[in-house]
This record gives C-alpha cells, sequence and structure tokens, in this order.
C-alpha cells in the first residue's frame, strides 16, 4: 500500500531513526500534518524500541551488532514539531503529567521521511538546549559528536554541515521563527486519546516493499 499524502489528528504514527537498521522506534499521536508543520505528540509511558544501552561512536561504525530491545518511554511528554526540509526538530518537554515544561529541546537530524506507518529520520548526535523561556541555549553532546569525528563516523565536511544546521536552528527558533514555536508553549493534548501502538512493521527498512499496512 502507498504512503498516506496526510496523517489527520489523532492517527497513530510510529516514529524510527533509520540508518543501517533501525535504531529506535517508538508509536505517537498525529497532531497536524501540514505542509508548514508536522506536529507529534510522545507521551510518557509510551512502549517502544530502542538499543539497549546509550551507543558509542566507534559502535556505530559496526551497527550490526547493536541490540535494539523494548523500551518504554518515560519522565517527559513531548510534543514534538519539524518544518518539511529541516535538519531539525523542536521538542517542546514538559514533566510527565504537568504543564511544567523543562526544556526546548532542538534535534538535529537528517529531514523527515514520510513512510506509509509514520515517519522516517536519523539523529545527527549534535543537539541544542533552549531554557523554556527561549532566553538561553546551549550546545548537548558535544563530546559524543567530536568521538564522531575522531572514530570518522562523521567526515570533517559532514561534521561542519551538522554544526551549521545547529547554528541555523538556534537564529530560526529563537528570532525568525520565534512567534510560530512560542505560540504551541500552550499546546495540549486531545484527554480522549489513547495510549498509540508501535506499527508492527516497526523493524522493517525498506518500507516501499509490498505488505499489509499496520499503524
Amino acid at each position: 500500500m502507498t504512503q498516506p499524502s496526510s496523517w489527520l489528528p489523532g492517527d497513530h504514527i510510529t516514529l524510527r531513526g533509520v540508518g543501517e537498521k533501525v535504531f529506535w522506534a517508538y508509536p505517537a499521536i498525529l497532531v497536524q500534518d501540514a505542509p508548514e508543520m508536522i506536529a507529534y505528540y510522545l507521551r510518557a509511558g509510551t512502549n517502544g524500541k530502542n538499543t539497549s544501552h546509550r551507543v558509542a561512536p566507534d559502535e556505530m561504525l559496526d551497527a550490526h551488532k547493536i541490540e535494539i530491545v523494548d523500551h518504554q518511554w518515560h519522565r517527559t511528554d513531548v510534543l514534538m514539531l519539524a518544518v518539511p526540509g529541516d535538519a531539525f526538530s523542536v521538542y517542546f518537554m514538559w514533566e510527565t503529567g504537568t504543564r511544567n515544561l523543562g526544556c526546548i529541546y532542538v534535534n538535529l537530524q537528517e529531514p523527515l521521511r514520510r513512510t506509509r506507518i509514520g515517519f522516517d529520520s536519523m539523529d545527527n548526535m549534535l543537539d541544542v538546549v533552549i531554557s523554556p523561556d527561549m532566553d538561553q541555549w546551549r550546545w548537548k553532546d558535544e563530546d559524543e559528536f567530536e568521538g564522531a569525528q575522531r572514530v570518522g563516523f562523521y567526515s570533517p565536511e559532514q561534521a561542519r554541515q551538522i554544526r551549521a544546521d545547529g547554528e541555523q536552528a538556534i537564529e530560526l527558533v529563537l528570532s525568525r521563527r520565534r512567534s510560530m514555536y512560542e505560540k504551541w508553549k500552550s499546546w495540549e493534548p486531545n484527554p480522549q486519546w489513547g495510549m498509540p501502538k508501535l506499527s508492527a512493521l516497526w523493524d522493517r527498512i525498506n518500507l516501499d516493499e509490498p505488505s499489509e499496512r499496520s499503524k
């Protein structure tokens, strides 16, 4: 079955980190699917898949050895926002079950790829953390990012591009698109939404292969 041109609010989708293999997968609830912004919600308590441990940069060079296990997302309820084509997503991270905004997290990643079960991407290790009032920011995981360069996971050109993507993201979120992101601070999930379930196809890298659609 072909992938949908768009999802509807309340649809259950599966988000995945896909490189040489599927490194993580979580079900989420679609909030908005529009040309200018895709938004989806990952609530604490959601069951998905992730690596068995925090993967070191050198382990990424031999990805088939990395074990993927059952994992439950916890600690935060997260609204994820992505502009199609951007090399980052913006996460509003609330303390579980509250409206206490812990931070705004800028996840540097490959642009979203639409699939028939949801969306795929791949993290780029370096990230940005922005204060809830959007007045301060800092880089996150710089040591890991530099380690990935030392072992050759990222070439110098790739590393420069990822950092440039981060600098652009900071400018967009804190300045040029600030009002667009700020309005999402007051967003609240629909209390009628249940807990989403992971697609049975979560581990299939090539979702273009014929198969019955499952969400």
